[in-house]
Formats: C-alpha cells, sequence, structure tokens
C-alpha cells in the first residue's frame, strides 16, 4: 500500500465514491507529508498567544511555532486495492499507522469508520465494505490552525496496510509476551494470546537471534478468548543497550487440526525494576537514562516516516552514548520502536501532549474526554511487546497539573495503562512542580517526572513518596551549529540580530539550564535516575527563543541541527556518555578575521581530565576540571585567550598527567574545493532507502571553511534520484526539496533516496568559483 496513490488538498465533493474521476490528481507514495513541499510562509498558522508552559503572560505574535508550513486544510487520498478471492470465511482489516489528522475512511464509496487523534493507530474491520476484485479505498483528512505547538506535518505520514486473513485468527494486536522470571540458567516466557474462532490450538515455538529453536509449547485451554502458554528458555541472553539480543515467537492457531492463522513476535527476555533511593535497574545492574527526547518531524523529510533516516538519527545518537529515547509528545512509530530493539535504546512511549485543558485552541483536549481511553488502548496493546520500552508516559505538561480534577485525571489514564500492561510503570513530564507537590498529582505517579527545575528536584524527592526522580525533559540549551557570540557569559533567552544561538553552549530559556547542572544532580543523586535532554535533533517549529521573531521556523534545542549534523554541544553529552570512545573536540572554529588580538574563548569537551592549550606553538596553560562551578567540572575553559590566525592545538593528559591524545584545528583560507562524505554508499533499490551525503568546503590545503555560505547546485544521476537538502539553519527559507541551498557555517547534508533500479548512482555538488565534488553510489535489489 505504498505506491500510485492519488492525491490532492482541498474541499472536493463526492471525492469519496468508487467511480470518482481522480485522474487528474497527483500521484504520490504513502507514507506522505503535503506541507513539507513548502512554501515557508509567516502568515501560516500565525498565532497571537501567551505560552503558559513557557511562563507568558502577555499574548504576542508568533508566527514559526508550526514551522510555517502549509499542514492547515483538508486534503483526500485514493487508492485502488484488490481482493482476488473474496472468501465467507476471511475476514479484511485496514490498519493506520497515523493520520494527521480526523481521518474519515470510506471504501466503495461507504464510510467504514473515522478516527480523531493524528499520532494513533488504528484499524477497522472492513469485511462488509469490499467486494471481491477491485476496490477504491479514500481517505478524507481535516487539520486545523492552532491544533499544535510544533510542525505535525500533514497526511497520511505513516503505512497504511490492508491485512485479509482467516476469521478464526489471532486478535488484532492480541498478543502479550512478558518475561516474568529471568535468572542466569532459566527463563520464564509468558505469551497471551486473544483469539477468534472455535476447537481453536495454539502451537507456539521460541527462536533465537540465530534462527535456533529454544523452546515450544501447545495448549487447548482458553481463558474466555485468550490463550496462555508459559515456556522456558535455558540459559537467555537478556536484552540490554549493550546487548540488544531479540528472539522470536512464532504461533500458530488451528481449528479442527487445520492451519488458520500464523503470527511472528520479536520480543527480548530482560527485567526492570524502579526502587526507592536506589534508582532504575535493567537486568539487576543499577543504570541512569542518558536519554534525549525527539518529535517525529525528520527534518527536510518532514513527518513522513522512513526507517533508513530514523537508523540515521539513532547510530549518531549511539555515537554520542544515548541509552534511551523519549517520543515527544505523541506515539511513536513502528519503525522507530523496531530500531531502538534492534540498537539498543530504552524506550519512554509518550501519548499526548493535552488532556481535558487546552493548550491550543484545537489541541487534543477536544477529544479527551471522549478518545483518550482507547487511543491509550491502541498504543498499548500495538506496541507492548517491544523490549525496548521500558515505560510509559501519559502527559507533558498538562495544564491539568493544577487542582484535584487532574489529579483524577492523572490517577485514570495510569490505571488504564496498568490495566493493559501492568509490567510497567507510568510517568508524567510535570513543569508545575509546586502545584503537583500541593494537590497530590506528582504523589500519585508511579514515576515523577520533572522538566527542568533542577531547583527543587530536592523539595520534590523530600516531599513525593516515591524515592525517586526522573529527569523528563531537561536542558533545553540552545545554540546554532557553529555560531559563536561574544562576549562568552552564560544567558537566558538571548537574542541577536542575526536570529541564531551561540555554539558556546551557555545560552539556555528561561523555564530551563544548562547541561552540566543536570550532570552534577545525575552523579551526585543515586535517586535521579537520569535525563531525557530536550532534544536530540533539532525540529521544525518552536523557534524558541526567536518565536516571536520572522523567519525563524525551527528549533535552536537541538544536540544535533536539522540536517543531522552534531552541534559542539553534541561532544559535551560524549565526553560524558561515551565511556568506550575518546572524545577530544575544540571550539570554536578558527577563522576570526577582525578579531586579531580580542578575546576568543577556546572550550575543549572531552573524556579527559585536564590538558593543555597551544596556539602557534605556544602553551595557553592546562586547565584541570573541577567542582567549583557545574561548567568547570564538566567542560575545560581558556576564557582569556586573544585571537591570532593560525593553530589551536590542544594535548589531553591521562590521569598520570601523562599525554594521551591531541587534536588541531586550523585557520582556513578561502573557499577551493566541495567534499562529499556519505553515511552509506550502498542502499536498497526498493524506492525508499535513503544516503545522507554531508557537503562541506575546503580550503586549497584541504582545511574545512567553517563560515562559507556559498550557494550550491546538486544532480543525481543513475540509480537513484535527490530526494532533500538541509544545511541546519532555523533562519532559511529554502525549500528542501529543491536541487539547490546555501551553506550554513559550511556544511549542509543532501540526501538522495534509491530507485527500483539496482545500479551506480552519482551525486554532484556544483558551486561558483569552487571544484565540484562528486561521489559514487550504489543500489543494490532490496534481496541483498
Amino acid at each position: 500500500m505504498t505506491e500510485d496513490w492519488k492525491f490532492k488538498k482541498g474541499t472536493i465533493i463526492n471525492a469519496h465514491l468508487k467511480d470518482f474521476n481522480d485522474s487528474r490528481w497527483e500521484t504520490v507514495t504513502v507514507p506522505h507529508d503535503w506541507a513539507i513541499y513548502g512554501p515557508f510562509d509567516k502568515e501560516i498558522d500565525k498565532q497571537s498567544v501567551a505560552i503558559i508552559q513557557n511562563g507568558e503572560q502577555v499574548p504576542t505574535e508568533k508566527t514559526g511555532r508550526t514551522g510555517a508550513l502549509p499542514y492547515i486544510g483538508q486534503a483526500w487520498y485514493r487508492k485502488e486495492f484488490l481482493i482476488p478471492d473474496l472468501k465467507e470465511t476471511q475476514k479484511t482489516l485496514i490498519v493506520f499507522e497515523g493520520a494527521m489528522s480526523q481521518p474519515q475512511v470510506f471504501i466503495n464509496g461507504r464510510k467504514a469508520g473515522s478516527w480523531n487523534y493524528g499520532y494513533s493507530y488504528f484499524y477497522f474491520d472492513i469485511s462488509d465494505y469490499i467486494v471481491e476484485g477491485e476496490n477504491t479505498l479514500a481517505v478524507h483528512i481535516s487539520n486545523k490552525g492552532e491544533s499544535s505547538r510544533w510542525y505535525p506535518g500533514a497526511g497520511l505520514y505513516r503505512n497504511v496496510s490492508i491485512i485479509t486473513k482467516n476469521k478464526t485468527s489471532f486478535n488484532q494486536w492480541g498478543t502479550f509476551i512478558t518475561t516474568p522470571f529471568i535468572s542466569e540458567n532459566k527463563a520464564k516466557v509468558k505469551i497471551k494470546s486473544k483469539v477468534s474462532g472455535n476447537n481453536l490450538k495454539l502451537r507456539t515455538k521460541i527462536i533465537d537471534n540465530e534462527g535456533n529453536e529454544v523452546a515450544n509449547e501447545s495448549s487447548s485451554s482458553l481463558f474466555g478468548n485468550e490463550f496462555e502458554i508459559n515456556l522456558a528458555v535455558l540459559n537467555p541472553r537478556l536484552w540490554s543497550p549493550e546487548t540488544p539480543y531479540l528472539y522470536t515467537a512464532i504461533s500458530e492457531l488451528y481449528s479442527n487440526g487445520e492451519l488458520k492463522d500464523k503470527i511472528r513476535t520479536r520480543f527480548g527476555i530482560r527485567s526492570i525494576k524502579y526502587e526507592a533511593e536506589k534508582g532504575f535497574s535493567l537486568n539487576g545492574k543499577i543504570t541512569k537514562f542518558k536519554g534525549v527526547c525527539l518529535h517525529h518531524d525528520l527534518g527536510q523529510l518532514g513527518t513522513a516516516i522512513n526507517k533508513a533516516a530514523l537508523r540515521r538519527q539513532l547510530k549518531i545518537l549511539k555515537d554520542m552514548g544515548a541509552n534511551a529515547i523519549r517520543s515527544s509528545h505523541n506515539m511513536p512509530s513502528f519503525e522507530q520502536l523496531e530500531l531502538c530493539d534492534e540498537m539498543g535504546f530504552m524506550f519512554l512511549a509518550e501519548s499526548f501532549d493535552e488532556w481535558a485543558k487546552p493548550k491550543v485552541k484545537n489541541g487534543y483536549n477536544r477529544f479527551f474526554k471522549e478518545d483518550a481511553e482507547k487511543d491509550i488502548i491502541n498504543l498499548v496493546h500495538a506496541t507492548r511487546n517491544h523490549p525496548s520500552i521500558v515505560m510509559w508516559s501519559s502527559g507533558n505538561e498538562v495544564p491539568d497539573q493544577w487542582g484535584t480534577e487532574g489529579v483524577k485525571r492523572a490517577k485514570w489514564l495510569q490505571d488504564i495503562f496498568h490495566r493493559e500492561d501492568p509490567t510497567r510503570p507510568v510517568t508524567v513530564g510535570m513543569d508545575q512542580v509546586k502545584a503537583t507537590m500541593e494537590s497530590g498529582f506528582g504523589a500519585v505517579l508511579d514515576i515523577p517526572g520533572l522538566n527542568y527545575r533542577v531547583h527543587l528536584y530536592e523539595e520534590a524527592y523530600d516531599k513525593f513518596p516515591q524515592g525517586i526522580i526522573l529527569g523528563s525533559e531537561t536542558a533545553s540549551t540552545v545554540s546554532s551549529r557553529g555560531v559563536y557570540k561574544f562576549p562568552v557569559k552564560k544567558a537566558s533567552m538571548k537574542q541577536y540580530e542575526d536570529y541564531q544561538s551561540s555554539s558556546y553552549d551557555l545560552e539556555y530559556c528561561s523555564w530551563s539550564n544548562l547541561p552540566d547542572d543536570d550532570f552534577a544532580l545525575q552523579d551526585d543523586k543515586d535517586w535521579v535516575i537520569g535525563e531525557f535532554v530536550w532534544t536530540g535533533f533539532d525540529y521544525l517549529g518552536e523557534p524558541t527563543p526567536y518565536d516571536e521573531m520572522w523567519p525563524s521556523r525551527s528549533s535552536y534545542f537541538g544536540i544535533n541541527d536539522l540536517a543531522g549534523l552534531p552541534k559542539d554541544r553534541f561532544y559535551l553529552y560524549r565526553s560524558r556518555w561515551n565511556k568506550e570512545n575518546e572524545t577530544l573536540h575544540i571550539l570554536p572554529h578558527w577563522n576570526w578575521e577582525g578579531r586579531e588580538g580580542k578575546n576568543t574563548p577556546v572550550f575543549v569537551y572531552t573524556n579527559y581530565d585536564s590538558a593543555e592549550l597551544f596556539l602557534n606553538g605556544k602553551s595557553l596553560g592546562v586547565q584541570k576540571k573541577n567542582h567549583s562551578t557545574p561548567q568547570n567540572r564538566y567542560r575545560l575553559m581558556w576564557m582569556d585567550v586573544k585571537y591570532q590566525p593560525g593553530v589551536l592545538k590542544v594535548i589531553a593528559f591521562n590521569k598520570a598527567g601523562e599525554p594521551i591524545a591531541e587534536k588541531e584545528i586550523k585557520t582556513a583560507g578561502a573557499p577551493d574545493q566541495i567534499v562529499l562524505d556519505a553515511d552509506r554508499t550502498t542502499i536498497k533499490a526498493d524506492g525508499k532507502d535513503l544516503s545522507f551525503v554531508t557537503v562541506s568546503v575546503v580550503d586549497k590545503d584541504g582545511n574545512p571553511c567553517p563560515t562559507a555560505t556559498n550557494q550550491l547546485n546538486f544532480k543525481v544521476k543513475g540509480a537513484g534520484a535527490y530526494r532533500a537538502a538541509c544545511n541546519g539553519d532555523p533562519t532559511s527559507l529554502e525549500l528542501f526539496h529543491q536541487p539547490t541551498m546555501k551553506l550554513f557555517s559550511g556544511k549542509l547534508v543532501v540526501i538522495v533516496q534509491s530507485t527500483h533500479k539496482s545500479g551506480p548512482i552519482e551525486l554532484k555538488v556544483t558551486g561558483k568559483k569552487l571544484k565540484s565534488g562528486k561521489i559514487a553510489l550504489n543500489s543494490t535489489s532490496s534481496e541483498n
């Protein structure tokens, strides 16, 4: 159900009918985000609003809050699908993994169902609507303005599938696998399976990651409509971020001896425990969350889900040392969870950004009372077998934190999660911490999650009964990749004429703090069980501290920019989180024509405790980490460096004071040549796979040019196609899908997409007065 969809934006009468003529409509592939193609426009969803959760009291005009992209409006999707052999013994389901938003679904001109929440997964039984042969699916989408606090995307942005199977079968999302007992020698695997039919028998076997059968069991005992089977796996290999080992349960359903249905369910064997004072343990080992929050957009791809893009994000985060993801503030994609299972990320799966009280006029508050329970049920049932999920979140910074009604809602939602999944705890990201102390809201939760409020951690720990605190959202430090501002000092909500934020990583928001403050709490307090940083990557919308200033249209919060390129802050987190690899990073860049003799502080982010800095061979002294301030504890800082062009070098020392590593950066000359570097040079010829190519400019000696802003052009030949580009500049209004873009701080990223043909691909990048760059890629058949 991926290709040959027909799409048209606008209000179209009778577009649901089977015989409607859609021949002139645009042909698209699904997943699809209609709004990402732009244009950017400050008038789109312009809001006059006071953002209460940011502490604002007076409404002001916000022009880039939802990304300034045209997501508002109505649209239709149409798709023909074939049911070749219709049998009375079969049933047909249609499954939507996400539709933004309020989809109404029609089969052959008849309405089969509707849903409200744009982030929810849902399905309908369409057996009574289909005919043998050709069928027509039509989906109406409606997006209102003032419905989001960030860029929500638009359309069928996740997968749609048609499932035809026997009426005697496993229920959709009806299998639940848990591992209630684990020892070194044996693990108990409990599998509950809800089914439909009569005279049933269930056979289940478990295979390991190498394909070997390690357990099997059969049962004819039904409890209502549910089987329960317990299997023993000997010498189990446990799932963890370090060793993300997966098993597969293969379940076969028989009726009167005839096989009726068969499903495969991946799972992991692992135990989780949350204990007062001690914290969180995974497989019996105390583990702190080194997590990041992620919105669902994929930068220049918009919200249309793509597994290659998700995998690249997770590889970048894995290299940084992250071990956890929080889906913010909505339900994660199936692909994201599958990758977290495979690559080793613990997951905090979130449900809602609003409950009954609104943050935005047309948000989820409109549907909460009617829909919240069924949305949570679908979230839990569809995803509960993922070992990566270790916690649920029922909400984020909801205005319902005030008063007794909010306490009742928090308990009601938590009870639904517990009923559907008794194995995992529930949290809420709380920003009104004082209010939740007084009302009892925070005491109701399994795990109290604090969004920022580092000054209240001690008080919250004393007043809440759980004996642990989770940094459910931390830092909100802001920076622009490769941009540095002087003088260098801590600042809240700092603004500059170019609408950028300084990459010295000392600027933050009025409600938040610097990364080092959270580091200290986690290092010093066993009861602080970790953090989820806002955010792992920049995202479209919410351009704080410039949400009142056009043309800012994307965030500055990311550890990586919108293109997925690391900011300096990446190396600050990496120096603390990645225990396996060396980190030695110098900032700022060393191209400062006009600053000769002026104070230009140098920071070094490293996992070593001390280092010596040299400028053009002259020592500028040794710095050693200390506890005088949080910044001195986690950074090495030379605050009195006078700029001179040349070579800046740092030598790091081990604990014995011996030189162990060094790094240098040089003042670059004029841009001379374009350099290309792909994250993957071989991609699958499936029409979906992607190669992300980092494009940069170097001088005649090969030194990177960190201030280059050249306009570049892209051309792809062979068995691939140009997909999109992004430079990470939150103020850029260049369209992602056009084959031209300016460098920002000397870099940008071009995405090359496969076709269905195998063969060589060439990306060529050109720019005026620059030697062009080429890179050879290859597309192979999806079977390879």
